[in-house]
């Protein structure tokens, strides 16, 4: 009999869905019934990828920005509610356990992305890293993929947008610092809450709330433009915590805050309501009820310039306020505009023989 659907220590999903281009799916089967569920001890696998590129387009009127790269597929930090959770579908594996338990590592992404940044066709635009899977997951402490695309985008002054939700951040603070003298980077730390019982369930391998505000104020200290992104605001969850997380991000440095509310996408769906009828199943129902409501009656919304925020009065009410709180904590701050004009790549060839430093 299938034993998926329990709690798994350390992990935001109870197990895998069905994969959306396989006919098949998969399942843990005790033959005689056991319902001992022992995947706690099922280690991370990481296995390497080799990438063919590293940048890429983002065709999405919602973002603020058109580039992004990601060093890792797939996150260990276990975020039930992750949107990028589908993408692990394209490589055969199940948005669930699969997406936290299976880590992609871009071998080759540091001498991709400077073998891009040389072409002749790029102009140095903004790009954020990343812009699925969190760059300084765990992982990255062993790898240390992020801080080389940091290195080579402060020698080519290639301006950078990160969002991460690890205090790990804080080990590169010595390259962020170089990078934010020149205009070339802005953090944003997604702040979701608190609350250390909700966060430990909700985002399990995650930096607690604490830390996250500490790598803030370090960063801020540093002369890093960071911005508080309160992403995502679950109803009737991490929503009461707005005025708090708002105040705290302002306290600890922060130049400026945003918010984007659930939608669970496809295959999240599944992952996010099944976490919710494990850990809160007393509010289970309300908290799909109101985020349906956010959404004209669906658990998700595709359309653009709305699915951010939501529509309907609960969702001008979240806006109203996160527009008040915002105003009280951050009149007055404002992010500086990242510097676009300083990209130039450095010489290359024969002259990188005799010269210690670019000569053109």
């Amino acid at each position: 009999m299938p034993i998926d659907r329990k709690h798994v220590k350390g992990r935001g999903a109870t197990g895998n869905v069905p994969n959306r281009f396989q006919q098949r799916s998969y399942a843990m089967v005790h033959m005689e019934g056991i319902d001992q569920v022992e995947e706690e001890a099922t280690p991370t696998r990481f296995l390497d990828s080799h990438a063919k590129s590293i940048i890429n387009r983002v065709n999405s009127p919602d973002l603020h920005f058109s580039w992004s790269m990601n060093p890792y597929q797939g996150c260990e930090h276990g975020c039930s509610y992750c949107y990028a959770r589908p993408t692990h579908e394209y490589w055969g594996y199940g948005a669930g356990l699969d997406f936290e338990r299976i880590v992609l590592v871009k071998r080759n992404a540091v001498e991709l992305f400077e073998m891009e940044l040389r072409k002749p066709s790029w102009k140095g635009e903004p790009i954020s890293l990343s812009g699925a899977t969190d760059p300084y997951q765990p992982r990255e402490q062993v790898e240390r993929i992020t801080r080389g695309l940091l290195q080579v985008a402060l020698k080519f002054g290639q301006p950078l947008m990160i969002i991460t939700k690890n205090a790990l951040i804080m080990r590169d603070i010595d390259l962020l610092g170089r990078l934010a003298a020149r205009g070339l980077v802005q953090v944003a730390i997604s702040l979701t809450t608190l609350d250390e019982d909700l966060r430990r369930n909700l985002e399990p391998r995650t930096s607690t709330g604490q830390k996250r505000l500490d790598a803030m104020r370090a960063l801020s200290k540093a002369g890093v433009p960071t911005v508080a992104m309160l992403a995502p605001i679950i109803p009737s969850l991490n929503e009461p915590e707005i005025p708090s997380l708002l105040r705290a991000a302002a306290e600890a440095g922060a130049l400026q805050a945003a918010y984007t509310i659930l939608r669970t996408n496809g295959s999240v769906a599944p992952v996010f309501e099944q976490w919710l009828r494990t850990h809160l199943p007393d509010r289970a129902e309300k908290i799909l009820a109101q985020t349906s409501a956010l959404h004209g009656g669906a658990m998700s919304d595709s359309v653009h310039g709305r699915r951010m925020k939501g529509e309907g009065e609960f969702a001008q009410s979240i806006g109203r306020l996160f527009n008040v709180m915002r105003a009280r904590y951050f009149t007055g701050r404002s992010l500086p505009a990242l510097n676009v004009a300083s990209f130039k790549p450095p010489c290359h060839g024969q002259l990188d023989l005799f010269h210690s430093g670019p000569m053109c």
